[in-house]
């Protein structure tokens, strides 16, 4: 019997995420998801008259096909994955891993080459489709939530099954001040960070590209950043834990980053000439996540932050 919390999942990643009609074609993209919930998805995707076609990943095959990788395996695998891409009108995620760590010991320049490689994919995705990304929820996942498997899958169906709707409306007036905004001054326990986000205007978030939601968020300008930023909770990036992180800016510009990791850090911010710069800022207001739980789709949108 399918668990009715994944119908319900379906149901909104469908119809209200991205908005499936009749003839759609949706790649199901399901990285070490329950085949229930796969089922789930494509029950409903075909219910809404959409075509679905269905991509089953593994993280630790994942891991292993990035590890040794190059820059014409990388092509490879994004001329044929761009191909598919293109014949799609909307892409649904989900995103779950025993291990959050699995990718840690990838080396960098692999993960480089192979990131920089997938990028057209990506581009082609988030400009061409409508699409929606989550995770799954793992042990592992309750684990860095200091939760019991259990009780972390009652919150995870309760913050993503959320009325979206209702946050649409709600948000309203938070947008319209942040696209009225010039200077933005954030203080705190090790920080002390100025810029200006005048004429980048702000995007409300309310369940159409990421589950769960709850945000709206801006952008400095280039070169207005200046100051410092500490970091108070820790994060798992490419599978690496970062915790303590503090970035000193000037002129919109990272000159020095400081934490665990340091040297894994600055190999990220390395990555290319943006990767110094601040891509985003937001506001976070999803009112039942409460607590930082190590994973940044949940983390961002924390109600407060």
């Amino acid at each position: 019997m399918t668990d009715p919390r994944y119908t319900k999942l379906a149901c909104l990643l469908v119809k209200y995420s991205t908005a499936l009609t009749k003839g759609d074609r949706v790649l199901l993209d399901m990285i070490d998801v329950p085949d229930e919930m796969v089922v789930a998805l494509v029950r409903a995707a075909r219910k809404a008259g959409a075509v679905p076609v269905v991509e089953v990943r593994h993280t630790r095959v994942t891991r292993e096909i990035m590890r040794d990788t190059s820059a014409s395996h990388a092509g490879l695998l994004r001329d044929l994955e761009l191909a598919r891409m293109k014949k799609m009108q909307a892409y649904i995620a989900i995103r779950g891993a025993a291990n959050a760590s699995e990718t840690a010991d990838v080396p960098s320049d692999r993960l480089q080459i192979f990131s920089k490689a997938m990028r057209p994919v990506l581009d082609y995705r988030v400009a061409k489709t409508r699409w929606v990304v989550l995770r799954w929820p793992t042990p592992s996942m309750a684990q860095a939530a200091n939760m019991s498997t259990e009780a972390f899958e009652d919150f995870y169906f309760d913050v993503c099954n959320f009325d979206y709707r209702r946050m649409a409306r709600a948000v309203g007036p938070l947008a319209r001040r942040m696209q009225r905004a010039d200077q933005v001054r954030l203080k705190g326990p090790g920080t002390d960070l100025s810029f200006s986000i005048k004429g980048i205007g702000a995007q409300p978030c309310n369940g159409l590209r990421n589950i769960p939601d709850g945000e709206c968020f801006s952008c400095p300008t280039l070169k207005s950043a200046n100051g410092v930023i500490q970091f108070n909770t820790p994060t798992i990036y490419a599978g690496t834990r970062f915790e303590n992180i503090r970035l000193e800016l000037k002129d919109g510009r990272v000159t020095k980053a400081t934490g665990s990791n340091e040297k894994k850090l600055n190999e990220i911010l390395d990555t290319d000439p943006g990767a110094r710069y601040i891509g985003e800022f937001s506001l976070g207001f999803h009112p039942r996540i409460r607590n930082p739980m190590c994973d940044i789709l949940f983390d961002e949108k924390i109600a407060g932050s």
